[in-house]
């Protein structure tokens, strides 16, 4: 029958002293997988044996998974500090994308503040040239108004002197009396 001797498992510096180690030296797990000797029957020699042949498998397959565990951890860190590069550059290109698209839309406003600008000052000169334009018709058509009106007074000047040319027998209606020559001329 095997068993622990107590004397052992309370000489222990791990039981006495604090259960979790700092992690500033890193993840060293050997520590917490030290053997405790077993002692068995006293007339066995070849229990005493098998048992120190398990003890050291038990270290090998400590020690062995010590290694695996420190390469795990080994690994999880470089993961780690590999996603945490990655995320920095990732951050970067992102803080540079997002300047560019900053003075992008920085250069767009001051195009179209530009254009703007540009377009006011055309506006302004087509209003101009359209209040011009405006004027210049409104003269002409009451000078148009007012040479038409003179020309209908010259056609009914002309219309008057072609019908005091005419002899009065000319005309078909002669028992009416002409009057004399020495009436009074239209004024012009």
């Amino acid at each position: 029958m095997l068993f622990t001797d107590p004397t052992i498992f309370c000489s222990n510096p791990l039981v006495e002293s604090d259960p979790f180690p700092p992690l500033e030296s890193g993840w060293d797990c050997s520590q917490f997988f030290s053997t405790v000797q077993s002692v068995g029957p006293a007339g066995s020699g070849s229990a005493s044996s098998e048992a120190d042949q398990n003890q050291t498998q038990t270290q090998t397959h400590s020690n062995s998974g010590l290694d695996e565990s420190n390469q795990t951890v080994s690994i999880i860190d470089e993961r780690k500090r590999r996603r945490m590069i990655s995320n920095r550059e990732s951050a970067r290109r992102s803080r540079m994308r997002k300047q560019r698209h900053l003075e992008n839309l920085r250069n767009q406003a001051n195009r179209l503040r530009f254009e703007n600008r540009q377009l006011t000052n055309r506006l302004g000169f087509v209003l101009y040239h359209c209040h011009r334009v405006r004027t210049d018709n409104d003269r002409l058509q009451s000078e148009h108004s007012m040479l038409r009106q003179q020309l209908s007074d010259i056609q009914q000047i002309l219309l008057l002197k072609q019908l005091q040319q005419f002899p009065s027998s000319a005309w078909p209606c002669n028992n009416v009396t002409v009057m004399s020559e020495q009436t009074t001329p239209l004024i012009i």
